[in-house]
C-alpha cells in the first residue's frame, strides 16, 4: 500500500466515522455551528445595518463562546465553514439575503480560525487540506489557492517546530506543494513564499544537517547564489542560512533595531570581510542583471492568446537582498558604498510599463548610504539625486541629506560640498606605482579621463604593460572602476554647481578654498568658472575673477589677489552689465578657456513690458506643444517636480511643473495641459503631448502669487532659462520627422512656426558662437549667417538651417528637408574651440552644414530623394 492509499484510507475512515455519527453528535454539532453563525450575523446587524466584512473581535458570541471551544471543536467548526461556504458558492446567486450575510460571517470565522493557534490532530490536517481541493470558496471556476492557505501553513509551522509531521500528513502537504508547482501562478511572490514554507514542513532534519534557507523560486539570482550557499562549509553555511531566514522576513521601509542587532551579531560571528565578499558579489550580480521578456498564455483553446511582460527578478528575492543591504548600513568602506550606490541606480532604472525595476530595494540602498558612518554615503546620495528622476525618490534623497545636514549643524548645500569624494586626486590627477612602471589617472574633461603609462626610464608606454595585466589584474580593475566613478562625479558636480546659479549662494573664503580650489576633483571644474569676490570692507565694488594656473585674473587679464576675508559667489551675467559680460566672453575666447558649463554665455531673461502688464504671470513660454515624456525628464534633470498627465481621471484639474527656491521663499510653477487631440496617448494611458501655459511665482510663506516685478533678477532669469530649455528641447518643432510621420494634424501650423520662427535666447547664443567660428571652418566659403539661419551653398541647392530648431529649408521655394542626425557620425565640433560644453544643438547644426556643403556626395536615398525633388 503506497502513501496515497494510506491518506485515502485515513480520509475514508474519518468520513465513515462522521457518517456513522450523523444521527447523534454531528447533527447536533452542526446545528450548534449554525446557531453561532446566525447569532453572529444578528450581532453584526445591530451594530451596522449593512456589512461587507465582519470583525470578530467585537462579537460577544465569538469572545464568550467560540474562543473557549476545544481545539478539536474549532477544527470541526472550521471544516463546517469550509463545507457550507462550498454549498453556498454552488448555489451562486440563488440564496436569500440572510444566506449571503451568513456566508460573509462564515468567511470571517474561517479566516480567524486559520490564523488562530490551534493544535490540529493529524486527521484534521488531512481533512482540511482535502477540503481546500474539493471545496470552492467563490464558485466552480475558482481554484484551491482562493482559500487562505498561507494562514493555515503558518500555524502548522508553529505546531511542528519541535517535531515532524507523520507520513500521512507529509503526503497531504506534498500534494499541496505539487499543486502550487503545477499552477500558472508560480511566479507570484506569495506562492513562492507558501512553497518555501511547505518545504520547511517537509524537510527531514538530521543531526548533522539543518534545513537550508536559500533564495526562493527559480529566478536568475537564486540560480547564481544558491550553489554558493550550498558549497559552503559549516558553521559558515548555517550562519548564512540564519541571515537569509531573517532577511526573508524583514519587511517595511526601514529595518528594526532588533533586526539589525541580531544580524550584526551573526555577521560578527561570520567575520565582516567574509560577509562583505559574498553580499558584494550578490549586489554586483543584481546590478549587472538585465530584464528578460517573458511570454504568457492566457485563455484556452480558440480563446488562447499570448502576451509578453518584461521581468527583472522575483520580488521575494529582491526583498531578501533588501534585508541584507540594510545590514550594510553598518559599513562605511568605499568599496561597499560604491556597490550600494550602483545597485541603487540600477534599481530605479525603469522597466517599460512597470516603473522602477526594484524601488523597494533601491530605497534600502538609499537608507544604507544615509546611515553609513561619515559623509561618503551622503556624497553618493548627492550624485544620485541628479541621476534618479522619480519625484518620490528625489524627495526621499533630499530628506536624508537634510537630516544628515541637521545632524552636522550645517546647510544642505554645505553638506553636499563636504561630502564630495576626492578619490585621492591632486589637481585632477592621481598616480599608481607598479614596480618600476607608473600609471597616471588624469581628468581630461567633464565625464572624461585617461590612463597614461610611463616606463622605468620615464618615457611613455602606449599600452598597459603585459605583466601588469597578468600580475595585477585585480588592482588594474579597481583603478578602472575608480576612473569610471571619477567620470560620473565630474558630470554630477558640474550639474550640481550649475543648479547653484539659481540659489545665489555665498561661501566664506575658507570653505570655498577647501571644497572647491583645493579639492582634488572639484578643482578641475572650479578653475574654469568665474567667481565673484566681495570684500566686506568694500561691498559696493565686487570683483569677478577666474583662476589661471595658480593666479586670479580679471576679464582684462590683470592679476588680482583676493583677500581671504572675501565672500565668494558664482558670477552671473544677470547681475552684471552687458559690457562686463561682453568683456568676459572676449577674454575666454582669447585665452581659449572652455567653461564646463554655460556661464559667460549663459542666457539672461529680463522682465519684459508684456510681463509687467500681466503683472503676476508670464506668457513668454506659453502655447507650445511639447513631448510630455521628454519634458518630464528635462524638468527632473533641472530639479523640478512634475507628474505625468494621463488619459484618465486622477482628480487633478490642472498640472504644473514646480521648482522650489527656498533661498527666496519662492516656488515657481510652469502650467501645462494635456493635448487630447486624436487620442494621442501611449499604451499606459499617458498623453504623448502637452501644451504649455503661464509661468508664475508663489510666495511660500503665505501661498500668495507674487508680482513678477518683485522677483529678484537671478531666480527670475534662471527659472525662465529652465523653461526656455524645456521648450527648446522638448517642442515637437524640434522633431524633423514629426510633420511627415503624422504628428497631430491640428497642430501642424505650430510645428512650422516653431521650426522656423524667432530665435530664443539659446539660439541667439548659438548665432553669436557660430558667427565667431565660421571664419575658422572649412565651410566658411560656402556658409554664412543670415537672420535666423546658417545658410549653406551646396553643389546642388542652397540650404537654410534654423539656428533654434536645427530644421532645414531648401531654396528657392523653402521646401522642407528632413534629416535625422546620426549619432555615430563624426562630431564636427570635437576639434573646435567652443567656449562652453553641452550644447548638442550646436553640434547638430554644424554636422548638417558640413554634410550639405558637399550635397553632391550624399548617398543616403532618403536625403537625395528630397534634394532632387523639384
Amino acid at each position: 500500500m503506497n502513501i496515497f492509499d494510506k491518506i485515502k484510507q485515513t480520509i475514508t475512515g474519518a468520513n465513515e466515522k462522521v457518517s456513522s455519527s450523523l444521527t447523534d453528535s454531528t447533527g447536533a454539532e452542526n446545528a450548534d455551528f449554525k446557531k453561532v453563525i446566525v447569532s453572529t450575523r444578528n450581532e453584526c446587524l445591530k451594530m451596522n445595518e449593512h456589512f461587507y466584512e465582519v470583525k470578530l473581535s467585537g462579537i460577544d458570541v465569538y469572545q464568550n463562546e467560540v474562543q473557549n471551544w476545544s481545539d478539536d471543536k474549532k477544527t470541526d467548526f472550521l471544516l463546517y465553514c469550509l463545507s457550507e461556504t462550498d454549498t453556498y458558492a454552488k448555489r451562486n446567486s440563488d440564496g436569500s439575503p440572510e444566506e449571503y450575510k451568513d456566508n460573509i460571517v462564515r468567511d470571517a470565522y474561517l479566516t480567524q480560525l486559520l490564523r488562530t493557534k490551534i493544535h490540529y490532530q493529524d486527521e484534521g490536517i488531512i481533512r482540511i487540506i482535502d477540503a481546500f481541493f474539493t471545496k470552492k470558496r467563490y464558485g466552480k471556476w475558482c481554484t484551491f489557492s482562493q482559500w487562505p492557505i498561507a494562514l493555515f501553513i503558518n500555524q502548522l509551522l508553529n505546531q511542528y517546530k519541535a517535531n515532524q509531521p507523520v507520513d500521512a500528513v507529509k503526503a497531504a502537504l506534498g500534494k499541496l506543494k505539487n499543486a502550487y508547482t503545477s499552477s500558472d501562478q508560480t511566479a507570484l511572490k506569495e506562492v513562492i513564499k507558501i512553497k518555501a514554507k511547505l518545504d520547511e514542513l517537509l524537510f527531514e532534519q538530521s543531526a548533522t544537517e539543518a534545513k537550508p534557507t536559500l533564495f526562493l523560486g527559480q529566478d536568475a539570482l537564486a540560480a547564481y547564489a544558491n550553489p554558493m550557499l550550498l558549497a559552503m562549509e559549516n558553521p559558515e553555511k548555517q550562519i548564512w542560512f540564519d541571515l537569509l531566514s531573517k532577511a526573508q522576513k524583514a519587511s517595511g521601509a526601514k529595518p528594526s533595531k532588533k533586526y539589525l542587532d541580531e544580524c550584526h551579531a551573526l555577521v560578527k560571528t561570520l567575520e565582516t570581510d567574509k560577509f562583505k565578499k559574498i553580499i558584494g558579489s550578490w549586489m554586483e550580480f543584481v546590478t549587472a542583471h538585465k530584464e528578460t521578456i517573458v511570454t504568457h498564455t492566457s485563455g484556452t483553446g480558440a480563446q488562447a492568446y499570448n502576451y509578453n511582460t518584461t521581468e527583472f527578478l522575483s520580488g521575494i528575492n529582491l526583498d531578501t537582498i533588501k534585508g541584507l543591504v540594510w545590514i550594510c548600513a553598518h559599513f562605511h568602506d568605499q568599496n561597499t558604498l560604491n556597490l550600494i550606490a550602483k545597485l541603487a541606480e540600477r534599481c530605479f532604472r525603469k522597466i517599460p510599463g512597470k516603473g522602477p525595476a526594484a524601488a523597494s530595494l533601491g530605497n534600502a540602498c538609499l537608507y544604507a548610504l544615509y546611515k553609513s558612518k561619515g559623509l561618503d554615503g551622503i556624497g553618493h546620495l548627492s550624485r544620485l539625486k541628479l541621476r534618479i528622476k522619480q519625484s518620490s525618490t528625489q524627495t526621499l534623497i533630499e530628506k536624508y541629506i537634510a537630516e544628515a545636514a541637521a545632524f552636522q549643524k550645517v546647510s544642505t548645500h554645505d553638506i553636499e560640498d563636504m561630502a564630495v569624494e576626492d578619490f585621492k586626486l591632486s589637481n585632477g590627477k592621481r598616480s599608481y606605482a607598479f614596480e618600476d612602471y607608473n600609471c597616471t589617472l588624469e581628468i581630461t574633461g567633464i565625464g572624461k579621463s585617461m590612463l597614461s603609462w610611463t616606463k622605468p626610464d620615464g618615457s611613455p608606454q602606449k599600452t598597459v604593460p603585459a605583466f601588469i595585466k597578468e600580475k595585477y589584474a585585480q588592482r588594474l580593475k579597481k583603478i578602472k572602476d575608480t576612473q569610471k566613478q571619477i567620470d560620473q562625479n565630474t558630470s554630477a558636480q558640474r550639474d550640481r554647481i550649475d543648479r547653484l546659479f539659481r540659489t545665489g549662494r555665498v561661501w566664506n573664503y575658507e570653505n570655498f578654498e577647501k571644497y572647491f580650489l583645493q579639492h582634488g576633483l572639484v578643482s578641475f571644474i572650479a578653475e574654469k568658472i568665474i567667481w565673484t569676490f566681495t570684500d566686506p570692507e568694500n561691498p559696493g565694488h565686487p570683483q569677478s575673477l577666474i583662476q589661471i594656473g595658480q593666479e586670479w585674473q580679471d576679464n582684462k587679464g590683470n592679476r588680482v589677489t583676493p583677500k581671504n576675508t572675501c565672500a565668494v559667489s558664482l558670477w552671473h551675467p544677470a547681475l552684471a552689465s552687458t559690457q562686463e559680460t561682453t568683456e568676459w566672453r572676449a577674454f575666454l575666447n582669447g585665452q581659449k578657456i572652455q567653461q564646463p558649463l554655460k556661464q559667460a554665455y549663459r542666457e539672461v531673461y529680463l522682465l519684459t513690458d508684456a510681463e509687467i502688464n500681466t503683472r503676476t504671470y508670464s506668457n513668454r513660454m506659453a502655447s507650445h506643444i511639447l513631448k510630455q515624456h521628454q519634458f518630464n525628464m528635462l524638468a527632473k534633470t533641472r530639479g523640478w517636480k512634475y507628474s505625468l498627465l494621463g488619459a484618465y481621471d486622477d482628480g487633478r484639474d490642472n498640472e504644473s511643473a514646480k521648482v522650489h527656491l527656498p533661498e527666496y521663499n519662492l516656488r515657481a510653477e510652469y502650467w501645462v495641459n494635456e493635448v487630447a487631440a486624436d487620442d494621442a496617448f501611449n499604451d499606459t494611458g499617458i498623453w504623448n503631448y502637452i501644451s504649455t501655459d503661464q509661468v508664475r511665482f508663489i510666495d511660500t510663506s503665505n501661498e500668495q502669487v507674487k508680482n513678477l516685478i518683485d522677483i529678484p533678477a537671478l531666480p527670475l532669469s534662471e527659472v525662465l532659462r529652465d523653461v526656455d530649455l524645456f521648450v527648446g528641447v522638448a517642442s515637437v518643432g524640434n522633431d524633423p520627422t514629426w510633420q511627415d510621420s503624422g504628428g497631430l494634424p491640428a497642430y501642424r501650423d505650430y510645428w512650422t512656426t516653431f521650426s522656423f520662427g524667432d530665435l530664443s535666447e539659446v539660439a541667439k547664443n548659438r548665432k553669436e558662437i557660430i558667427t565667431n567660428l565660421l571664419p575658422r571652418l572649412k565651410i566658411s566659403k560656402v556658409a554664412q549667417i543670415k537672420d535666423k539661419f546658417l545658410v549653406v551653398q551646396g553643389a546642388l541647392r542652397t540650404y537654410k538651417i534654423h539656428l533654434g530648431s536645427t530644421n532645414i529649408l531648401m531654396e528657392p521655394n523653402d521646401q522642407y528637408l528632413c534629416i535625422v542626425p546620426d549619432r555615430s557620425q563624426k562630431n564636427h565640433t570635437e576639434n573646435l574651440f567652443i567656449p562652453f560644453e553641452g550644447d548638442a544643438g550646436l553640434s547638430v547644426i554644424l554636422s548638417k552644414a558640413f554634410l550639405l556643403a558637399q550635397d553632391d556626395k550624399i548617398t543616403d536615398a532618403t536625403i537625395t530623394s528630397q534634394i532632387n525633388r523639384s
